[in-house]
């Protein structure tokens, strides 16, 4: 099993910005592909953004194209997710995980194993 962890989530104001990071054990992001999820209450778990280990190519669900953008940093073993113009449909708990690809399939992305980790809140309000 591997555990990634989550931080950076919060209160923000619609049209707002808030930057959430996902710091990755050992060589994860030399090895896997890394996705971000949101899981809304009532909903089912949806991949929103991912970054490919290779060649750090991107992939984002519809909605966020545009507003989101997911980066890393592998010195500091970590994976942002920089969203901006945040909607009111777009609170949540992000979850980041490492994937078997970055393709959606029935609006997720596959995880590798088991998600255990705690994930991170964003709220919307203003």
């Amino acid at each position: 099993q591997v555990q990634l962890v989550e931080s950076g989530g919060g209160l923000v104001q619609p049209g707002g910005s808030q930057r959430l990071s996902c710091v990755a054990p050992g060589t994860v992001l030399e090895h896997y592909d890394i996705g971000w999820f949101r899981q809304a209450p009532g909903k089912t778990r949806e991949g929103v953004a991912c970054i490919k280990y290779d060649d750090g190519g991107t992939h984002y669900t519809e909605s966020v194209k545009g507003r989101f953008a997911i980066s890393r940093d592998k010195s500091l073993k970590t994976v942002f997710l920089e969203m901006n113009n945040v909607k009111l449909e777009d609170p949540a708990v992000y979850l980041c995980a490492p994937v078997m690809s970055c393709t959606l399939y029935n609006g997720a992305y596959s995880l590798v194993f088991d998600y255990r980790g705690q994930g991170t809140r964003v709220t919307v309000s203003a």
